[in-house]
């Protein structure tokens, strides 16, 4: 199984940038990766996932532009690249492994694919 440790998370100003990383044990090659993330009182959403070989990529609308994510299966790590935060995005963020390496015959959106999540990081934008 694959075991996720997020880091990077802290306060930021409105409109800064944090860079969110995961590190993985296990063979990440083999699955799909993607960050979601969870408000006070809302339901966990996802955020951006990333196939085995980087190939593919797929951002909520909400962050498109905005945020950028990347891996290193050699480093085992996932990144998240997130630019010109906002106070909305408050939120605790979470790394997970999908089931598949591609996402195939699922979609990225569901948390019901995902076999493997991290504890979470905390994000917090000031305003």
């Amino acid at each position: 199984q694959v075991q996720l440790a997020e880091s990077g998370g802290g306060l930021v100003q409105v409109g800064g940038s944090l860079r969110l990383s995961c590190a993985a044990s296990g063979r990440i090659s083999e699955h799909a990766l993607a960050w979601w993330r969870q408000a006070p009182g809302k339901e966990r959403e996802h955020v951006a996932s990333i196939v085995w070989n980087g190939g593919r990529v797929y951002y909520a609308d909400s962050v498109k532009g905005r945020f950028i994510i990347s891996r290193d299966n050699a480093k085992s790590t996932v990144f998240l690249q997130m630019d010109s935060l906002n106070p909305e995005e408050t939120a605790v963020y979470y790394c997970a492994a999908h089931r598949t390496a591609y996402g195939e015959g699922s979609n990225v959106t569901d948390g019901q694919s995902y076999e493997a999540w991290g504890q979470g990081t905390q994000v917090t934008v000031s305003s």
